[in-house]
C-alpha cells in the first residue's frame, strides 16, 4: 500500500475525518484502502451477503449493525468477500471465526467478537448515509485504514 493513515491525516487535515480507535482488525489484510460501498442492517447481515456476491472492484463495505449483540462477518463471508474481489470491510459491530478469518487475505475491522449470529428475519438496507464512531459514511467516499487506525476521505487521496 502506498500509503500512511498519519500522513495522510497530516497532509489533508481539514479534509479527512478519523474514525474513533475502538475497532479493531481481524482479518489478513491490516492495510487497505478503496471506495466505500455502505450497509444498514437490523439484526440481520442477508443485505451484506447480497453485497458481496456482488464484484467488490477493489472496495470496502461499511456496515451499521448499531452495535447490537450478534456476530456480522464470519470466515463464510470473509471467504465470499475475497473471490469477489472485495478489498475489506468495516463492521459496527462483532464478528466471529476469527482463528479463520484471521487467514483470509481481507480487511476486516470491527469492535469486538461475538459467538452468535441473529437469526431474524430483518430487511438491511444498501446505499444509505451512516454515521459511528465519528465519522459520517456515504457511498463514494473513500477508507484508508493501516495499523495505526482507519480514515475517511469524500474523494480519494492516494
Amino acid at each position: 500500500m502506498d500509503f500512511y493513515t498519519a500522513d495522510l491525516c497530516d497532509k489533508f487535515k481539514e479534509s479527512v475525518q478519523v474514525l474513533e480507535p475502538v475497532y479493531k482488525s481481524y482479518g489478513k489484510k491490516k492495510r487497505c484502502k478503496g471506495e466505500i460501498v455502505t450497509v444498514k442492517l437490523n439484526r440481520n447481515n442477508h443485505a451484506l451477503i447480497s453485497l458481496l456476491k456482488e464484484d467488490g472492484k477493489g472496495r470496502i463495505a461499511v456496515v451499521d449493525s448499531k452495535r447490537e449483540p450478534y456476530a456480522i462477518v464470519g470466515e463464510n463471508l470473509m471467504l465470499l468477500a475475497l473471490k469477489n474481489n472485495w478489498s475489506g470491510i468495516l463492521v459496527n459491530g462483532y464478528v466471529r471465526d476469527i482463528v479463520f478469518t484471521k487467514d483470509i487475505d481481507v480487511s476486516l475491522f470491527a469492535i469486538g467478537t461475538y459467538p452468535r449470529k441473529s437469526f431474524e428475519n430483518n430487511e438491511g438496507v444498501v446505499g444509505e448515509d451512516l454515521s459511528f464512531g465519528g465519522v459520517i459514511f456515504k457511498n463514494g467516499f473513500f477508507l484508508y485504514a493501516d495499523e495505526d487506525g482507519i480514515v475517511v476521505s469524500k474523494r480519494e487521496l492516494v
